[in-house]
Formats: C-alpha cells, sequence, structure tokens
C-alpha cells in the first residue's frame, strides 16, 4: 500500500479553492491515498469515500474506536440534538465564491455526519460540526507524472475551545496509528476492486 502522511506544504502549496473559504481552520493531516488512476477518475473517488462505513470496517480496532466515540459522545453530550435533522454547516454555501455556490456539492453519506460542499474536476469538500471540533474533509486528484493521478486527502480542523483542543490531542495517536491506516486500506482494497473483477473474468479458475 503507497499511502503516506505528506507535509503540510503539499497541501499548502497547491491553489486549492478550499484556501479561499477555510482560513479559520488549521491543517492538521494531509495524506497521499492509495488511488492510482487518470483524469477523469476523481469522481470514483468522491463516490467511494461517500460509501465509506467506519462501523462496518473490516478492522475491528476501527469498529471499536467510532462506537466508544458515539458511546461517550451520548454520556457527555457532545451529540445531542436532532439525529434527523442536517447539521449545520460552520462554512454556509452562501458564503461561497459564486462559481462554487452555484456548482455541485457532491454525494452525501448515509453513515457521516457531513455537509458536502462543492465539487470541482480535481477537488471535493465537506464539513463537519461537533461540539468538540468543527472540520473540513478535502479531496484532491493530483498529477503524479507520465500522465497518472492520484488522490490526496487533507483534515483542516477548528477545535471549538479548551474541550476541542484537548479532544484533538486526545485521539490523535489513534487517528495516525490505527483508524486512517486501515480505513485506507479499506480504500485501496475499494478502489482495485473493478480491475480485480476484471482479471477473474478474463482468467477464470481451471
Amino acid at each position: 500500500m503507497d499511502d503516506v502522511r505528506l507535509p503540510e506544504t503539499a497541501h499548502t502549496s497547491r491553489t486549492w479553492r478550499v484556501h479561499e473559504i477555510a482560513g479559520a481552520f488549521r491543517l492538521a493531516d494531509v495524506w497521499r491515498l492509495p488511488t492510482p488512476g487518470t483524469r477523469d477518475d476523481f469522481p470514483r473517488l468522491v463516490d467511494l469515500f461517500a460509501s465509506l462505513d467506519p462501523f462496518r470496517s473490516s478492522s475491528r480496532a476501527v469498529r471499536v474506536l467510532f462506537a466508544l466515540r458515539v458511546k461517550v459522545g451520548e454520556l457527555l453530550h457532545w451529540d445531542d440534538g436532532d439525529s434527523a435533522a442536517v447539521p449545520t454547516s460552520p462554512i454556509p454555501r452562501d458564503r461561497l465564491p459564486e462559481d462554487l455556490r452555484e456548482g455541485p456539492t457532491g454525494p452525501r453519506s448515509a453513515n457521516l455526519p457531513y455537509v458536502p460542499l462543492y465539487l470541482t474536476r480535481d477537488e471535493w469538500a465537506a464539513v463537519v460540526v461537533s461540539r468538540t471540533v468543527d472540520g473540513v474533509l478535502h479531496l484532491g486528484w493530483v498529477a503524479d507524472g507520465a500522465g497518472r493521478y492520484r488522490g490526496q486527502m487533507a483534515v483542516l480542523v477548528r477545535p471549538n475551545g479548551l474541550l476541542g483542543s484537548l479532544y484533538m490531542a486526545a485521539i490523535a495517536p489513534f487517528r495516525h496509528r490505527v483508524v486512517y491506516p486501515r480505513l485506507m486500506r479499506e480504500i485501496e482494497h475499494e478502489w482495485r476492486a473493478p480491475a480485480r473483477a476484471a482479471t477473474e473474468a478474463a482468467c477464470p479458475p481451471a
């Protein structure tokens, strides 16, 4: 698997549109994704992310960590509110540049509480709101040489007070050592599934 954490400059040095709207957020992580493809494969990456369900991950550690977060949130009332309501965005669409505001947002997830914000040919941004941290998930599609492309993921955060800062510090080891690496193995598995299926169809078992 070729995913790896990248330096901040891998995100900040690019002319992403998200820089225009997320100035109040700090960059927490940048990852190279194990999703090699062509110029036109970015929509497939966005759809893959929208289909992710960490509560049904093949990794028991990931399932346990997400279930624990839900339980702690219930006990400490971090996630109170109407679960059927659309989450409030910390970056309202009516404050986006006109071309992004009038363009597509990309898909919603049936499993994760994010609000898709905008979708371009090589960017997708979605926001998450909680009583601890507001966040922006940013996917980009990056030229990787020889006419190939790959996905790149950035996570931007805005902690809500001291609680949010403590929360981010507490979960950092789990994000970096457990959640992201194992979820990305699943992303790689799903990304390569069409090629595996084509190979199996062309070379059926004897």
